[in-house]
């Protein structure tokens, strides 16, 4: 078979060439051989090879420090880098020789990357408890990390962390594909379910957001209390606090509240932070323009682009609804916004602050062209990671502060 022929094993050598020879002609036909051998055991991997070294190419590590666990981890690691280099399929990795110090750096440098293990041991074993030759047995060990999904679990919470919530349910359906306990099932089929509506609030998808978490999140954390798994817990009780934000959102749905600004800041900064800096400053150039209408919104409960809005007193600034419908970019919105405001007295608000900075000798301007010389708004340039923060930092300075960020496992 073609998965046969590239066969690779990757060998802990210790002082006793008996199993070491079994596990050579059990695994055989070999197409390569790393040998992970000590100063002391060295001779034994010569050995090893003077007898059938022909049959195989073959590769050999040399530890100085046999009781060294770091070393003997980054040997394994160097081990499973020349098995890869040989195109290995499969690899092996025998772990019947070396000291036990060999064979536990081995293990969990190679854990999880898609190695068979395997074992000689033996049905008799002589007055030193080594196998008798003649009796030798090769066993072949389950990963544990892939018996407990620690690889899918592992890639669920780098892609949680990194707010890539469609790669957090891929893994968490990879975990379900596997044979798990009643409470397991129950606990990732929830879990995926939260991350589903983790995603729909990146997306702005409040309302579907709302009702994902609504019905996932309490069970998931349920389960998690029950096992006394403390990471889980905490993660997705303060996922629970964290909905009330998004129940502040809901209940002010189609109004420029200053919530919303929060959660939309929030978001450019999970944007900047996977390197997305053009997508981030997209969202920063929006907040501008909330951050006045919410500004207003919070004072006057007035919508200037909703004429029922202008209610009472405000009745009489209608005009103003209808020339904010008529701007047209960012400019000519402040403009409106700064000049509402001034029709009602009001000083130095926020929208006449910004207008200020943007057409004054203020910064925003400037930090605004570079924004427009973007590929997502009017030019070809990439957005750089400090034209980003030099915008942020702008805002914040404001006095405008981003949702804080969600929890990470």
């Amino acid at each position: 078979m073609q998965g046969e022929t590239n066969k690779v094993l990757i060998l802990t050598v210790g002082q006793t060439i008996e199993p070491l020879e079994f596990s050579l002609t059990e695994h055989a036909p070999l197409s390569g051989v790393v040998f992970v051998a000590s100063q002391s055991s060295y001779p034994v991997a010569g050995e090893l090879l003077r007898r059938y070294g022909d049959h195989f190419r073959h590769y050999t590590l040399l530890l100085n420090d046999h009781e060294d666990l770091n070393e003997a981890y980054r040997k394994g690691i160097e081990a499973l880098q020349k098995a890869l280099e040989w195109d290995g399929r499969p690899i092996l990795a025998d772990i019947s020789g070396g000291t036990k110090t060999m064979v536990a750096g081995l293990t969990l440098a190679l854990s999880g990357k898609g190695v068979t293990f395997s074992y000689v041991g033996g049905s008799q074993r002589d007055s030193q408890g080594r196998v008798v030759s003649g009796s030798e047995r090769m066993r072949y060990l389950e990963d544990p990390t892939y018996r407990y999904g620690l690889r899918e679990w592992e890639g669920f919470r780098r892609a949680w962390n990194g707010a890539d919530f469609r790669a957090a349910q891929d893994f968490l359906s990879e975990l379900l594909a596997r044979p798990l306990t009643p409470s397991e099932e129950r606990f990732y089929t929830h879990l995926r379910g939260v991350a589903e509506g983790m995603l729909d609030w990146d997306l702005f998808h409040h309302k579907a957001a709302w009702q994902k978490l609504e019905e996932h999140l309490e069970p998931a954390l349920a389960v998690a209390e029950a096992w006394g798994h403390g990471a889980k817990v905490r993660v997705l009780q303060e996922l629970k606090e964290a909905k009330g934000r998004l129940r502040n959102i809901l209940d002010n749905e189609n109004r420029p509240t200053f919530a919303l600004l929060a959660d939309l800041l929030a978001n450019a900064e999970r944007r900047a932070r996977r390197g997305r800096y053009d997508d981030a400053l997209a969202r920063l150039y929006r907040a501008i323009e909330m951050a006045s209408e919410a500004d207003i919104f919070e004072r006057t409960e007035v919508q200037l682009k909703d004429e029922k809005t202008f209610v009472g007193k405000y009745e009489q600034h209608l005009v103003w609804a209808q020339r904010y419908r008529q701007a047209v970019g960012l400019r000519e919105v402040l403009e409106v916004a700064a000049g509402f405001d001034s029709s009602l007295g009001e000083r130095e608000t926020l929208s006449q602050r910004l207008l200020a900075d943007y057409t004054g000798n203020g910064s925003l301007g400037g930090l605004l062209a570079q924004r427009n010389k973007s590929i997502l708004a009017h030019g070809h340039q990439p957005v750089k990671e400090e034209d980003y923060q030099k915008l942020w930092d702008y805002l914040r300075n404001l006095g405008l502060e981003a949702a804080p960020a969600w929890p990470a496992f």
